[in-house]
């Protein structure tokens, strides 16, 4: 995994995180990007607040990163950015990934 942000309900960034701190900006920009299309699946009724869905799937994928969303149903937002050269990740393993997050984050102070 390259990073992790989690986005506040007004999109301000609460939590950023990165195992590849020269990428670091670069990968800034690929959250702040993928929040546009977070918002987009979000008013077409996929990661409704009401659903019990966290995840929204990959959101896009650029030469070098795979970028994939998930929002709670309070609308805080989880980006996890990963490289692409990362085969042996898969679409299931991706997905229960943020299955802890909330729930560590929410028992936080």
């Amino acid at each position: 995994m390259s990073f992790v942000a989690v986005i506040g309900k007004d999109n301000a960034p609460m939590y950023l995180t990165t195992s590849d701190m020269e990428q670091e900006l670069d990968l800034q920009y690929h959250v702040h990007a993928a929040l546009d299309v977070v918002e987009e699946k979000c008013l077409i009724g996929k990661g409704v607040p009401e659903s019990k869905e966290l995840y929204l799937g990959l959101l896009y994928s650029t030469e070098n990163h795979k970028i994939y969303g998930f929002v709670t149903n309070s609308r805080v937002k989880f980006i996890v950015v990963i490289d692409s050269s990362n085969v042996a990740l898969r679409e299931n393993e991706v997905r229960a990934m943020p299955s802890a997050i909330p729930f560590t984050f929410r028992a936080s102070p």
